[in-house]
């Protein structure tokens, strides 16, 4: 059985982004920094601000993998169906913004970004990150799929 690891970016401050991620960006959105427009496909939450001129406005979970290029492939249009399988339920999560597929045909890369506003991620982490564990096992058991891992990092246009 293939191990999962979970990684944290280290170069952001690490109050932010530790075991108790959620709790600090719920922190993070207090009243007076927050303001909410509706729009037809979310609510926008203002920024939040890590350190002077750091901010975010998105926090997102990251699925990633090394895929093989033996068997015409095989590892990476596998991972792709175990993606499809689950993106319905993905972007039913409350509060996704946008589910990015990433591929990398030289360093075999296939990721996943789920992106959320950050008043939603606290319930999605809460929660399991459903359908994670789901979407994990599966293309863990997938012959050629390496460095399974995971990601929670910030977003925010420039």
């Amino acid at each position: 059985t293939k191990g999962i690891t979970t990684k944290y970016t280290h170069s952001m401050s690490s109050a932010i982004l530790r075991s108790s991620f959620a709790a600090s960006v719920r922190t993070t959105f207090s009243k007076s920094q927050r303001t909410t427009t509706t729009t037809k496909r979310s609510v926008m939450t203002k920024a939040v601000t890590i350190t002077e001129g750091v901010e975010f406005d998105t926090v997102a979970r990251e699925w990633r993998m090394k895929w093989s290029q033996d068997d015409d492939k095989a590892s990476l249009a596998a991972a792709q169906k175990a993606l499809e399988k689950q993106l319905a339920t993905v972007k039913a999560v409350k509060g996704v913004k946008s589910v990015q597929r990433v591929v990398c045909g030289g360093c075999m890369d296939f990721k996943v970004i789920v992106s959320l506003d950050g008043d939603s991620f606290g319930e999605w982490e809460a929660a399991g990150f459903a359908p994670e564990a789901d979407f994990l096992k599966e293309v863990g058991a997938i012959k050629g799929i390496q460095q399974v891992e995971t990601q929670t990092f910030t977003l925010m246009p420039m």
